[in-house]
């Protein structure tokens, strides 16, 4: 392996590659926050129910979760130039379409195929993140296309809003579907793997391929299906793991304005503005997160000791999203839910420099990358559904919801300690007798 010099000669475009993922995966966030911004102007429109318009609210999540899977196996055999690209036109042109539509039908159809191209957005991000950059740098690359999700969600309130009292809501739709068409094409005329980047001296792509930490080559005779992946405990480990962090994250993204605005009695001009708090520091959390593994690997930690102690740490911190809903003070409130977002963001970020690193061969990191945000984002469906209900049984309160989002984080915490195993390339096995 090449040492000392190993980084120093590591290709300058890898940066461009990862932060063209930060973007799409902020587009990503606005196409997915328009429709929530804009919900009361379309049900004034199309004349939709509050049963209707959950309907329409929550069928995104649907096919974003189940084509995580088929999205990640897609990825590892196309690449990530065509997947990237046919994903990010194809969500962008479902994001115009909702514009278009003229009922409950048509929009939750548009909503349903909007999910199936989301679906490989962040599997492709990790596989960039892996193609690009070496092992030392790869936590902080994971924490880059990571927070672009944060970012989004930040921009999409002030920006949908905007857009909205100009070109009403049909064309909120069509404006921000436009962006995502136009990221595709630069994407299809930017991207190649760096073996195939003509204009990267070899000696530069020699220095990457060396230190990229590349899972080991199958012998003749061997093959790893993707059924086999579920015969590893690390993976059911990381499938756990990022549905606990999940379940707390989408509380942050679904319940937590209702929260603040009913349980805590927040205006509008007080939502928008100390609301923004948690998801506003929770951006250099997901930085610091991957900063730190990555430091303490560059030191001479183990893989497994670096990312693990950012993991384990991270998920235990982020349980005080419990404590936020016993204490009095607002401001101790927000500090609580601030400490829990960012830690969540802190864990995040090694949650997908992880999925490289332990990848039996390089065409299974997308893969990996989908079956674990698959059972993640089962987590979206849950925490919706269950603090509705809770809200419902228990007259408002939000004690029960909040408590289990905190005891999951810690469970969360336990199973990649103790259920994931070693961070290395998992070993090969025989074919799965599924």
């Amino acid at each position: 392996m090449l040492k000392g010099k190993g980084i120093m000669n590591m290709p300058k475009i890898r940066w461009v590659m990862i932060a063209m993922c930060f973007l799409a995966n902020a587009i990503n966030y606005v196409d997915r926050a328009n429709l929530a911004i804009a919900a009361p102007a379309i049900r004034a429109d199309l004349g939709l129910d509050a049963a209707a318009m959950g309907l329409v609210l929550s069928a995104f999540f649907w096919t974003y979760a189940l084509f995580q899977m088929p999205a990640g196996w897609f990825i590892d055999k196309m690449g990530v130039r065509i997947s990237l690209a046919v994903a990010v036109g194809w969500w962008s042109i479902f994001t115009m379409v909702t514009g278009l539509t003229r009922g409950v039908g048509q929009i939750v159809g548009s909503r349903l195929l909007l999910g199936v191209g989301e679906a490989a957005a962040i599997p492709s991000f990790a596989k960039v993140a892996f193609n690009w950059f070496p092992r030392k740098e790869r936590g902080l690359a994971c924490s880059i296309f990571d927070s672009g999700s944060r970012v989004g969600s930040a921009l999409s309130l002030p920006l949908v809003v905007w857009l909205i009292s100009v070109v009403g809501w049909r064309g909120s739709f069509i404006v921000t579907g436009l962006l995502g068409i136009v990221w595709a094409a630069a994407w299809w005329f930017i991207y190649r793997d760096p073996e195939k980047y003509r204009s990267i001296a070899p000696e530069a792509v020699d220095a990457l391929l060396a230190e990229r930490g590349t899972p080991a080559v199958v012998a003749p005779g061997s093959k790893i299906s993707w059924l086999d992946l579920f015969r590893y405990r690390t993976i059911w480990g990381m499938m756990i793991g990022l549905f606990c962090l999940n379940f707390a994250i989408y509380f942050f993204i679904t319940w937590f304005p209702s929260y603040l605005l009913e349980a805590r009695g927040f205006s509008l001009s007080s939502l928008g503005t100390l609301g923004m708090l948690p998801a506003l520091l929770a951006i250099p959390g997901g930085w610091l997160g991957g900063y730190t593994s990555d430091s303490l690997i560059r030191h001479g930690w183990s893989v497994t000791a670096a990312r693990k102690t950012c993991l384990v740490s991270g998920m235990l911190l982020s349980s005080s999203i419990a404590l936020a809903v016993f204490v009095e003070s607002t401001g101790a409130c927000l500090a609580l839910f601030s400490l829990a977002y960012a830690s969540l963001s802190f864990a995040g970020a090694n949650v997908w420099a992880i999925v490289g690193e332990i990848a039996p061969t390089a065409d299974h990191v997308a893969s990996i990358g989908g079956i674990q945000n698959f059972a993640g984002n089962l987590a979206g469906i849950f925490i919706t559904t269950f603090t509705g209900v809770m809200l419902t049984l228990t007259k408002g309160s939000f004690i029960i919801p909040l408590s289990v989002a905190g005891a999951l984080c810690v469970i969360g915490a336990f199973s990649y300690l103790f259920i994931v195993g070693k961070i290395e390339p998992l070993p090969v096995k025989l074919p799965s007798k599924f």
